[in-house]
């Protein structure tokens, strides 16, 4: 399972990147506004500085939703780096988006999604990516990562290519469970890779070590 990291802020990508883990970035217009980044030509910078600090598919969202402005959109964001994936919503002009994209060479990211159909249209479209968000989905009171399974299952059973992106990842339990489930990708925050790195018997058995090896000294 490949690891990016859903973040704007350019230390947090550093820091996950130098881990030796981080395989892609994703961001959104509300990450990048998070970080002070706004007007076309910063964001469009932006982009270019992540691309040049990660050498990976780097997930980079259309604001139109309408066809011909997420084409134009789209045109644009490619030019910045070779790594670019056109992010598109899960609309019906999105997918018919995804679906040009896909007949010119683009790669792209079908984003907000909720449901195994809305998977399917993007994969039938020939999204690279599918990006189901399983933490707002269980803030709905359902379970993302019966999503992820069912998405798995149905992919596996029509032969699709396109990669099941776990995203809205709320913590590192989230992180484990969809790769049990089959995700190809998970998209999560600095805070739940890094938590993954923790566990109490780890730091006990850290300290006894570090204590013998006094003994020694």
């Amino acid at each position: 399972m490949k690891f990016f990291i859903d973040t704007a802020n350019l230390a947090q990508i550093k820091e996950a990147h130098e881990l030796g883990i981080l395989d892609g970035v994703t961001t959104n217009p509300s990450l990048m506004a998070k970080e002070g980044v706004k007007g076309k030509e910063a964001v469009m910078q932006h982009y270019k500085t992540i691309c040049e600090m990660v050498d990976g598919d780097i997930s980079a969202e259309v604001i139109s939703t309408d066809f011909d402005g997420m084409i134009a959109e789209g045109k644009e964001l490619v030019k910045i780096h070779k790594n670019i994936v056109v992010k598109v919503p899960m609309i019906k002009d999105g997918i018919k988006a995804i679906k040009w994209f896909t007949e010119n060479g683009i790669k792209t990211n079908c984003t907000l999604v909720f449901s195994a159909g809305q998977a399917i249209l993007a994969a039938k479209a020939g999204a690279t990516y599918v990006s189901p968000f399983i933490g707002r989905i269980d803030d709905g009171g359902w379970d993302g990562i019966d999503l992820i399974h069912q998405i798995r299952q149905i992919f596996s059973v029509q032969g699709f290519n396109t990669e099941i992106l776990a995203a809205s990842i709320r913590n590192p339990n989230h992180i484990i469970k969809c790769a049990e489930a089959g995700a190809d990708v998970c998209t999560c925050p600095l805070d739940s890779i890094l938590g993954l790195l923790k566990h109490p018997l780890t730091d006990i058995g850290l300290a006894k070590f570090l204590e013998d090896a006094k003994k020694f000294a």
